[in-house]
């Protein structure tokens, strides 16, 4: 007998709720019983085969699904992993060389780009150019590591453009573009460079003195170009990345970068009218010679333990001998390390200057039969020596002669703003005595005009003893090497699919065509009702033998019933009924011949007077059967639904792979 708590409450009513390890072995065990285990018994009683299983639905679904990644992924991971240092690098094994990247011309696509480009179109370019730099470099940063990655300029396509506090933007279609806008652009540089800098990790390598990132240099399309370049504009920039005339010491090698697009307004008519913009690059050329020497004694002191900057004497001065006084200077003489000039605007060369045969828009021109040596002019395959409204291809001669000079004994240089591979060897150009050797970089983004976008590397090996010269027994031996890094094709990648969508609506066309001229079926249970259920005059027969039948019978045919295949449908028309119950509604007394509780026989209610009772009717409203499509309807329809049903996975299946 159940007993009662002080409040009157049934002991046992309420319990503690079951734990979530308990509903989910329950919910578990149900799909196994009620989901898992009838499916795999229609299976193994049904006529099951890989034709049944392999439809076409499935089959482009699973080539969509095997395409995007490697479309995604694979394709990514495999351009990477074909740069990898160890394979090109041609140093002793004991050497342990600095590893540096080049990136040139990111050129954040914005509305300067495509400025006719309509909506959706010109959103996804700037998402796919976005989605495509990041993931390379960050592919990047986890296979290569580098110990240094440099910018050679135009980081953004229409900096120079966006208006500033105190100045407007020389085209009337950008002047609503200003400060918050270029802001945006900077965070958004950031999200892709400075956000996936530490994708492969932070730790110097052994070795080396630390990781660094440099991107002060600036481009045409950052700042503009010689008297086209506003103040504000070059302020703005300089504030958020860094002076453009810079000195680095990496690796045992000194890297100049210069302020080539200010430099120019030098070489443009009436100069002293703008003189403040290429005055600061002028004066820092003038004293580059000095602070590369500085640069390298510090280095020195640094990789022999002491501290690199010499202390400042604390003492009283006469005001007579201000004039005379100096600040403490490194008086030990030093080697001087290969110097490495870094600028946006190549050197000048003359026009038709070859650029190699890895210049990939404009490969060289065959020569002609029966010579085996490229051609010394090749206009074709050349940069061409022209300019135009905030551009110039290469500097002018004089410039580029005065930059030789100043900073002395130049080896290497690297530039951007061709977007395309060009190699070349300067010769009247003052150098370290075998000419300076300029490789132009290749833009990293594919909306530059290049198919193959790519990265330069660049492994330094250059050991030295405590005075700077080389320790390497031939002195003539290179103290850099260089190799090309080429990235992903993303318009073929868009090709390929575009022709798998093609080939696909094609399949699927041929398929509603197949099923609608009826040479093959369709698997289709639109028509078919969610639960079987019994034929009609089936269960007329059962119902008249289940009123008339005894209490035994009727406890046979419930039995029955239970063990049929198929479901007895029940209507509001079968319980309508014109008298009452003979006996009332009233429970049964006790005295009735039921064996068993009165809800296994819900509805019956003893035997009644036929002659008083409605005719059974099965339905009140005769059941629309659906009609069957045909031709053209059949056709849309197959069609459509075969579409809906590899669209869904696959455009989901992309966009988990573009968000992650």
């Amino acid at each position: 007998m159940t007993g009662y708590d002080d409040y009157g409450m049934p002991v046992g009513a309420y319990a503690e709720p079951e734990s979530l390890t308990h509903q989910a072995y329950r919910v578990a065990r149900a799909f196994v019983i009620y989901r898992a285990i009838p499916a795999a018994q229609q299976i193994r009683g049904s006529n099951w085969s890989w034709r049944k299983s392999l439809s076409l639905v499935k089959v482009l679904i699973v080539v969509w699904f095997i395409t995007l990644y490697w479309g995604e992924r694979s394709v990514f991971k495999g351009s990477v992993d074909h740069c990898r240092w160890e394979q090109w690098e041609k140093w002793d094994a004991s050497a342990n060389p600095h590893r540096l990247i080049f990136v040139a011309d990111p050129q954040l696509v914005d509305p300067h780009t495509y400025p006719g480009r309509p909506w959706p179109l010109d959103t996804l370019t700037v998402k796919h150019t976005d989605l495509y730099m990041r993931r390379t470099y960050s592919r990047m940063q986890k296979i290569l590591y580098p110990d240094t990655v440099i910018f050679l300029g135009d980081l953004f396509d229409g900096g120079r453009e966006w208006s500033t506090r105190t100045t407007t933007s020389p085209e009337a279609q950008y002047r609503k573009y200003g400060d918050s806008f270029w802001l945006r652009e900077y965070a958004r540089f950031g999200n892709i460079f400075f956000g996936h800098w530490g994708d492969g990790g932070l730790l110097t390598r052994r070795g080396q003195e630390g990781r660094k990132i440099i991107s002060s240099l600036p481009g045409n399309h950052d700042l503009g170009f010689g008297k086209g370049i506003q103040s504000s504009v070059r302020k703005r920039f300089e504030a958020y990345f860094g002076h453009g005339n810079r000195v680095d010491v990496l690796g045992n090698h000194t890297f100049v970068s210069i302020d080539s697009v200010s430099l120019s307004a030098l070489g443009q008519e009436n100069p002293e009218s703008v003189k403040e913009l290429w005055s600061p690059t002028a004066e820092f050329l003038g004293q580059v010679k000095g602070q590369k020497q500085r640069l390298v004694h510090k280095e020195l002191r640094r990789q022999q333990g002491f501290k690199p900057d010499l202390l400042y004497f604390h003492d009283i001065v006469e005001s007579s001998e201000l004039p005379k006084a100096q600040l403490p200077q490194f008086r030990e003489s030093v080697a001087e390390f290969p110097t490495i000039l870094l600028t946006h605007v190549p050197l000048y060369r003359e026009e038709g200057t070859p650029c190699g045969p890895l210049r990939e828009h404009w490969p060289p021109t065959p020569p002609p039969k029966g010579q085996t040596e490229p051609l010394e002019k090749d206009d074709r395959n050349a940069i061409a020596v022209r300019g135009g409204y905030q551009y110039q291809n290469v500097m002018h001669r004089d410039i580029t002669k005065d930059i030789a000079e100043k900073i002395g004994d130049l080896q290497y240089a690297f530039s951007g703003d061709d977007h395309d591979y060009c190699e070349v060897v300067h010769r009247s150009y003052p150098s370290a005595g075998s000419g300076i050797r300029e490789i132009t970089v290749k833009s990293i983004s594919w909306a530059m005009g290049v198919r193959k976008p790519g990265v330069l590397m660049v492994s330094m090996w250059n050991p030295v003893d405590n005075t700077g010269k080389p320790l390497a027994t031939d002195a003539s031996a290179p103290t850099l090497q260089t190799h090309l890094c080429l990235l992903p094709d993303q318009l073929a990648i868009f090709i390929r699919y575009a022709t798998l969508f093609g080939l696909t609506i094609i399949s699927l066309a041929i398929r509603a065509g197949l099923i609608t001229s009826g040479r093959i079926g369709t698997n289709s249970t639109a028509h078919s009702p969610i639960l079987p259920t019994a034929e009609h005059e089936k269960e007329k027969a059962e119902l008249s033998h289940q009123a008339n039948d005894s209490l035994d019978a009727t406890s046979s045919n419930s039995s029955t019933s239970t063990e049929r295949a198929h479901l007895q449908v029940r209507n509001a028309g079968a319980r309508t009924r014109s008298v009452s119950p003979s006996a009332g509604y009233a429970l049964p007394t006790p005295q009735s011949n039921y064996a068993y509780p009165l809800i296994q026989h819900a509805g019956y209610y003893g035997a009644a007077d036929e002659s008083k009772m409605e005719p059974k009717s099965w339905s009140t409203k005769p059941m629309k059967k659906k009609t069957k499509k045909t031709g053209c309807g059949l056709f849309i329809q197959e069609l459509r639904n075969t579409v809906f049903f590899v669209g869904v996975p696959v455009f989901a299946w992309y966009f988990w792979l573009i968000r992650n």
